[in-house]
């Protein structure tokens, strides 16, 4: 018997223990975060799935695991396909398959701690309808069973300097406080964790690579706060940054703290909140309010301080990049690497700056086959060598005091020239990427309605992928950041709605994936910016591209390139040229003028 296999029958006894007949593990943790800390790998622990959104749904005689597009291919790879069905989102839900699976009467379990409430609601409802009832436990069943899970980390909270936040955290404070009466609310719950680093201007290592503190907030109508932390993370550096108006309480205050609400109007973010909070306010008497967390779109506009500050790290993690596509184009096509020895050789490039804090997200180093899944994760089972006569895709970013970098290139691993149809698909992707990256578009305008631009060339051809087009990126914060997505709008994905504004931070990452032999992405971070018209009438905005690493020419089809294509490409280059030149010498000066020659 496997490790999964055992697992999973354990989990069954221990449920059969607590009178259950199901439960349901998602990957989330107390604040619904995407990237969860170690304590909270529970997925990853019972079924060995490595990705970073995915649940499964466990009764006592069937189990599936649920994920969308990104991981098709990795979780029969990683997932017992003998202990778990395999089911899709959104074409599917985790609701949905209870209520066709689950039997008459049965009792299925769920943490209210890792679950928000429309889920909850929704999950209760399908149940209903077959007769069976969603059960919240008091313990989760996985921890009864872990028995080397990891204690959440106590690394001390950090604070993160104005000099790089570019605005004080009182001001932040009384600008909340200002949306709360203006509301006519008294408190705002903030539970997103990178929501309360922005707030308070503070930072931590208890997520890897993501730069938060295990933490919640209370923000009051009075621009006072609690946060609540272990006691452990206390320093006086911070107790200082914070002072006298924002109280500092250990984390297992929150609770009472929220019963301590009672008769209070409490505004409660139904995306970000688990359903816990809700249940214990509604519990002391307090109202709910669900309305979205008040730091999100402030976060997401950034200031002039954090646009510079993004536009030196870019500029810095570029120069890495380039220093590590020049080694990869010397040493690649004669064998002997592989993606975990480029992944180092990345971060190694990385590290020379000097300033480095952390990865922005596992580094996808993906040779040939392994490309053709967008959110591959190497280790040592996977780890694939990079073939000479190959398409190597590398997906990574870099965690900066002064910006967040994520980016991506796709790679010809020589010798020869790729095949014709590598070059059309890299070709027909670069085009969507330039459509996205010169788009100018009015006032009003949401990420769904964008995203066809970088998909229409695909399309011509009878092709797509299956993953949204952009995302949003914090200030040395989550890499995967709202409101703000460029995405299909099918299935009422987050973000798609929300208009696009000034001061927004997105990927621009089409890509194109078939299966079983490459992977092809282009991703550059691009800024929201106010665009002068002569004549226009009403406000338009376009994309400032942030990203300055040469994309592989050896890719491309210029045949298949319009003239105005291959302007940008032009333009593009001798930009990147000029940006990255002087941070560079030697062979690597050598290698970017080559790289950015024009078409």
């Amino acid at each position: 018997m496997n490790p999964h296999e055992a697992r999973l029958e354990a989990l069954r006894k221990e449920l059969a223990q607590q009178g259950l007949d199901g439960f349901v593990v998602p990957i989330s943790d107390e604040h619904m975060s995407e990237y969860v800390g170690a304590y909270a790998q529970r997925l990853a622990w019972l079924t060995g799935f490595g990705g970073s959104a995915g649940t499964a749904a466990v009764l006592l005689g069937k189990a599936a695991i649920f994920t969308d597009g990104r991981y098709t291919l990795q979780v029969r790879e990683q997932v017992d396909g003998r202990l778990y069905d395999y089911e899709a989102v959104p074409q599917t839900s985790v609701a949905a398959w209870l209520g066709e699976h689950a039997p008459a009467g049965a009792r299925i379990g769920y943490d209210a701690w890792l679950h928000g409430k429309g889920w909850a609601d929704s999950a209760a409802r399908a149940l209903q309808a077959r007769g069976a009832e969603l059960v919240a436990v008091t313990a989760n069943p996985i921890d009864a069973i872990w028995q080397d899970r990891p204690a959440p980390s106590l690394a001390p909270a950090l604070v993160h300097d104005d000099a790089h936040a570019g605005q004080a955290a009182h001001e932040k404070r009384a600008a909340v406080a200002a949306w709360l009466a203006a509301k006519g609310l008294d408190a705002a719950v903030i539970s997103a964790l990178d929501s309360a680093a922005w707030l308070l201007n503070i930072r931590g290592s208890d997520v890897e690579h993501t730069p938060v503190a295990l933490s919640f907030v209370i923000a009051h109508a009075d621009g006072t706060a609690d946060l609540f932390l272990a006691p452990e993370k206390v320093t006086p550096q911070l107790t200082a940054h914070l002072g006298n108006a924002v109280r500092v309480q250990n984390r297992d205050q929150f609770v009472p703290a929220l019963a301590a609400l009672a008769g209070k109007q409490v505004a409660v973010d139904p995306e970000r909140a688990v359903a816990a909070i809700f249940a214990a306010l509604e519990q002391a008497g307090a109202t709910c309010v669900p309305l979205t967390d008040p730091t999100v779109l402030p976060k997401a506009l950034k200031n002039p301080v954090e646009q510079a500050g993004h536009r030196a790290a870019q500029a810095r993690d570029g120069a890495a990049v380039a220093r590590f596509l020049r080694w990869l184009g010397e040493v690649a096509p004669g064998g002997g690497e592989t993606e975990l020895s480029a992944a180092a050789a990345l971060r190694a490039e990385r590290e020379k700056t000097g300033v480095l804090r952390d990865l922005s997200f596992d580094t996808i180093s993906a040779a040939g086959p392994n490309g053709a899944s967008p959110h591959y994760k190497v280790d040592e089972s996977t780890n694939r060598a990079i073939a000479p006569g190959s398409v190597y895709l590398v997906d990574s970013g870099g965690q900066y005091l002064d910006g967040t970098t994520d980016i991506t290139r796709t790679v010809w691993i020589g010798p020869g020239t790729p095949p014709t149809e590598v070059r059309d698909r890299f070709t027909r992707v670069l085009k969507g990427h330039i459509a996205l990256a010169t788009a100018v578009f009015p006032r009003g305008t949401r990420g769904c309605q964008l995203d066809s631009f970088a998909r229409q060339h695909l399309w011509a051809a009878g092709l797509d992928y299956a993953h949204g087009t952009g995302h949003g990126v914090g200030s040395f914060l989550a890499v995967h950041e709202g409101p703000q997505r460029i995405a299909k709008s099918a299935g009422g994905q987050a973000g798609t709605e929300q208009e696009l504004l000034p001061g927004m931070i997105l990927s621009n990452e089409p890509g194109y994936y078939k299966s079983g032999d490459y992977g092809i992405r282009i991703e550059n971070l691009v800024l929201v910016e106010a665009r002068a018209i002569a004549g226009a009438e009403g406000d338009f905005f376009g994309f400032e591209t942030l990203t300055f690493v040469p994309i592989d020419a050896a890719m491309v089809e210029p045949a298949l390139l319009t003239p105005a294509e291959r302007a940008w490409w032009n333009a593009y280059h001798a930009q990147t040229q000029a940006l990255l030149a002087p941070q560079l010498e030697g062979d690597d000066r050598v290698w970017l003028e080559a790289a950015c020659a024009p078409l």
